[in-house]
């Protein structure tokens, strides 16, 4: 299993207001659902923007970062509140993708679009974080079976042993591309923290690797 997408872990149900949703009422909102922000749309379910709780607290205190001092001081609707553009994901994005864009960005949460920017979802920061509660054993096996399905590689060729999230990968391989190509593949099952190389090769075949692609720009070239 590679890395799930987007769309697995988002929630459906998204709390959301339009740009003339008064600040009292999206204060009520973020109270009442215990939620931390909420996308604003328009009316076609478009995300506009996403209002934070710091938003708010910038408009109480009278600051905000990207934006004039006042303009935010004297919010009164959610569009004067909200910060914009909306940094958003699509479902069959990557968790890996989503977590990026998140530090990235320095988001806790983002708003799922479909192929016309409307919204489907939201994903949060907390809902990724879940990814690492793996438990080891899933972990291990889904590395195995993703090993056998794309490189044909069997336990006994390859050990895979998981601690806390960490995957060691011991054994010996016929050719030193598989190793990265299993190095690869581990990376990106679910809930693997990092991965620890100890594997060995019989035949170096970088060089060939370096002669094909060569050869390959001549053809193209010429």
């Amino acid at each position: 299993m590679k890395h799930s997408r987007v769309g697995r872990l988002m929630v459906n149900e998204v709390v959301t207001v339009i740009p003339q949703t008064p600040f009292k009422e999206v204060a009520k909102l973020l109270a009442v659902h215990r939620i931390s922000g909420l996308p604003v749309v328009d009316s076609n379910n478009r995300v506009l923007g996403v209002i934070s709780e710091s938003d708010l607290m910038a408009r109480q205190a009278g600051e905000a970062p990207d934006q004039r001092p006042e303009a935010k001081e004297h919010a009164a609707t959610a569009e004067e509140l909200m910060s914009r553009p909306a940094i958003t994901v699509r479902a069959g994005d990557s968790i890996a993708e989503a977590a990026r864009t998140m530090a990235r960005h320095r988001v806790e949460r983002l708003p799922v679009v479909d192929d016309e920017d409307r919204l489907v979802g939201i994903v949060t920061r907390r809902d990724l974080l879940q990814l690492f509660l793996r438990p080891d054993a899933d972990i291990r096996r889904a590395v195995a079976e993703e090993l056998d399905d794309t490189l044909w590689l069997s336990s006994d060729a390859v050990k895979v042993q998981v601690i806390d999230g960490v995957v060691t990968l011991d054994g010996q391989l016929e050719r030193l591309s598989d190793i990265q190509v299993a190095v690869r593949l581990t990376q990106q099952v679910d809930g693997v923290v990092s991965v620890v190389d100890k594997l060995t090769y019989r035949l170096d075949d970088s060089g060939l690797r370096a002669a094909t692609a060569a050869r390959g720009a001549k053809g193209r070239s010429s």
